[in-house]
């Protein structure tokens, strides 16, 4: 009997205080940076993550729980889906230049 392999994944949210995707970490706190997010490589540890995540909704931390597949390169993990990738890296354009520059948007 062939087992099927178990790609690595890891846990992502938003933050409830202000929307920011988050990983969470090995630590068991959630982090801005993918690199710091805890690898599950085999399904106990994802299971692990699963109930770390469905915690942190109930404590009203994050919403948008969801575990993610990645790939582990050189550079640090990589999500396999551009949904994700956009959410790890930021805005794929300036976001909100006026505001960031102080310019008021009244009209």
């Amino acid at each position: 009997m062939k087992t099927a392999v178990t790609r690595t994944k890891v846990l992502t949210a938003n933050r409830l205080t202000d929307g920011i995707a988050v990983w969470l970490g090995a630590n068991g706190e959630w982090t801005t940076l993918l690199k710091d997010a805890f690898l599950a490589r085999h399904e106990d540890a994802v299971a692990a993550i699963e109930a770390a995540g469905q915690q942190a909704l109930d404590d009203n931390r994050v919403v948008d729980v969801n575990v993610i597949e990645i790939e582990e390169t050189a550079s640090g993990p990589r999500p396999y889906r551009l949904r994700e990738r956009i959410r790890a890296d930021g805005p794929t354009i300036d976001y909100a230049p006026a505001f960031a520059a102080g310019v008021s948007q009244a009209a």
